[in-house]
């Protein structure tokens, strides 16, 4: 399935831009793309597996799940949320509006990560990371 994809994305990309080329030159290209993505792709891999410390490659690609469910949905949970308060562009500042719009969008993401975390089978992993993310964000005192 990720190769079909990646092939898709790298014949894409190639066609975007060699539009007004034969179709030969686009597939060639589009292989070409197709290959270094696929390194690179293969790469991130090797060293996330490393960094993250998980026995299995599987579960490498449940946690990009996890984080690809969480960032989409995060922002379904948090625009209806934003609405219901009665923030909008037209009552508030443009720069005030985007601050509130991207720390309420960050609270929600911290509670369906570790959420979503849970429900693919790899609470530890984002509970830790949940820690060390908010660690950073200067809320440590919160966690003990």
């Amino acid at each position: 399935m990720g190769i079909l994809g990646l092939a898709y994305s790298s014949f894409k990309l190639a066609n975007a831009f060699l539009k007004d080329y034969q179709i030969w030159i686009v597939l060639a290209a589009s292989a070409l793309i197709f290959f270094i993505l696929l390194k690179f792709i293969l790469f991130l891999f090797k060293k996330l597996e490393t960094r993250w410390v998980v026995e299995y490659r599987w579960e490498l690609i449940r946690i990009f799940i996890v984080f690809a469910i969480t960032g989409t949905s995060s922002l379904f949970v948090g625009r209806p949320i934003i609405k219901l308060i009665g923030i909008t562009q037209e009552n508030l500042n443009v720069v005030v509006y985007w601050v509130l719009y991207i720390v309420i969008g960050l609270i929600f993401y911290q509670i369906l990560l570790v959420s979503i975390g849970w429900l693919f089978g790899q609470f530890k992993f984002f509970w830790e990371f949940e820690k060390k993310m908010l660690s950073r964000f200067g809320l440590k005192r919160f966690l003990d």
